[in-house]
C-alpha cells in the first residue's frame, strides 16, 4: 500500500500559495485494509475514506468508464491493481494531475507543472468531454487569484464545444451546478465564472437569459447576486435551488430599483412594506453600493434613518387582522417624515 499526495493542495504548492485541504491517493489497498487500519468509509459511489487521525480524504486509485449521463453516469474499479497513473488519467485538468509520495517526490505523468509553468489550462486526456461538470468546474477555476491568469488550450476548447454539442450539460443536477456557483460568487473574481460559461456557451440551460457577466460590486455572495440579477433583469435562477437569502436580496434590490426610478409618496407607501425596512436594515445598506441605485441612495439611507426611529414593536400588541393596517401607517410616517 503506497500513499500519494494529489491535487489542488500539490498545483497550489508549486504557485507558491498554501493549499486549505489536502486529498490523498492510496495505491494497492482495498476497502477492507482500510477500514481495519481505522480509516471511516464515507464514499457512496467509490471507496473514499477519513484518515482517522487528520480526518483528510483519502481515496483508493480507480479508473473509471462512462455508462450513462451526467455527472453520475460512471462506472468506476478499484482494484489493488489500479496504478497511480492510471488514477491520475481521469482527472479533469493536467495541473491537477500531479502526486507526491512520501518522500517529497513528485509525480508528474502528464505535463502538469510545464502547464503551470506556462499558466495553461489544458485536459489530461479526451475523458474530459464525457463529465459535464469538468467544464463547470474550469470557469470556476478561471475565479482563483492564483489562476485568474492561465488560458484555455486549443485542444480543450475543442473539447468544452463537444461538452455543449452533447447537450450533457442539462443532465447535471440543478444542486451541483449552484454548488459550483456559489464557490465562484465567494471568490474575488466572480464576474470571469460568468463571462466563462457565457463565452463558451455553458450557460445553458440553467443560466439561459445570462447576457451580462457583471457582480463584482460586493464581497457578500447575496449582493453579488442580486447585483447578476439586476444586470439580466431578474431572469436568472428559476432553475436553480437558490436559497432564500438570495432570493430575497433579489427581491428587495428590485423593489429598491423601482424606487430608484419613481419616488413619489404614493408608490413609496405601496413600496417599502414589500421590503420589510426594518428587518432588512443591513441588507439595503449593502446593496446601496450598487450603481444602479445612486439616485436614490441618499433618499433610501433616510427613510432607514427614520425607520429605526419609530417602534415596530407596537405591532405584536395589536389583533393580527389589524397589523396590516398598523404597519401602512407606520410606514406612511417614515415616508412623510423624509418628503
Amino acid at each position: 500500500m503506497k500513499v500519494y499526495e494529489v491535487g489542488g493542495a500539490i498545483r497550489d504548492a508549486l504557485l507558491g500559495k498554501k493549499a486549505k485541504d489536502r486529498d490523498w491517493v492510496v495505491v494497492g489497498s482495498s476497502p477492507d485494509e482500510m477500514i481495519s487500519k481505522g480509516f471511516k468509509p464515507i464514499g457512496k459511489d467509490f471507496p473514499v475514506f477519513l484518515h482517522p487521525a487528520s480526518n483528510e480524504e483519502y481515496a483508493l486509485a480507480r479508473t473509471e468508464k462512462k455508462i450513462g449521463h451526467g455527472y453520475h453516469g460512471f462506472n468506476f474499479y478499484f482494484g489493488k491493481e489500479v496504478t497511480l497513473e492510471e488514477d491520475l488519467s481521469r482527472r479533469d485538468l493536467t495541473i491537477n494531475a500531479i502526486a507526491k509520495d512520501e518522500d517529497g517526490k513528485l509525480i508528474d505523468p502528464y505535463g502538469g507543472i510545464n502547464d503551470i509553468k506556462k499558466n495553461i489550462f489544458r485536459h489530461v486526456s479526451n475523458a474530459f468531454s464525457e463529465d459535464p461538470l469538468r467544464a463547470i468546474r474550469l470557469a470556476r477555476f478561471h475565479t482563483y487569484e492564483h489562476l485568474n491568469k492561465f488560458s484555455i488550450a486549443e485542444e480543450t476548447k475543442e473539447l468544452l464545444e463537444i461538452i455543449v454539442e452533447s447537450q450533457e450539460i442539462k443532465n447535471l443536477s440543478p444542486d451541483r451546478i449552484w454548488a459550483e456557483t456559489v464557490r465562484a460568487l465567494s471568490s474575488s473574481n466572480p464576474n470571469i465564472y460568468f463571462e466563462v460559461l457565457l463565452r463558451f456557451k455553458l450557460h445553458l440551460p440553467y443560466f439561459e437569459a445570462l447576457n451580462v457577466p457583471v457582480c463584482n460590486s460586493s464581497s457578500l455572495n447575496e449582493v453579488k447576486w442580486s447585483e447578476l440579477q439586476i444586470n439580466n433583469k431578474f431572469l436568472l435562477g428559476d432553475l436553480l435551488p437558490v436559497p432564500n437569502s438570495y432570493k430575497n436580496a433579489a427581491h428587495v434590490l428590485e423593489i429598491l430599483l423601482k424606487i430608484n426610478n419613481n419616488q413619489n409618496r404614493d408608490y413609496l407607501i405601496i413600496a417599502l412594506p414589500q421590503i420589510n425596512l426594518e428587518r432588512n436594515e443591513e441588507l439595503i445598506k449593502k446593496l446601496l453600493i450598487l450603481p444602479q441605485l445612486k439616485n436614490s441612495k441618499d433618499l433610501i439611507l433616510k427613510l432607514l434613518l427614520n425607520t429605526n426611529k419609530k417602534d415596530f414593536s407596537v405591532l405584536s400588541k395589536i389583533p393580527k387582522e389589524k397589523i396590516g393596517e398598523e404597519k401602512l401607517k407606520l410606514y406612511t410616517q417614515i415616508i412623510d417624515d423624509c418628503l
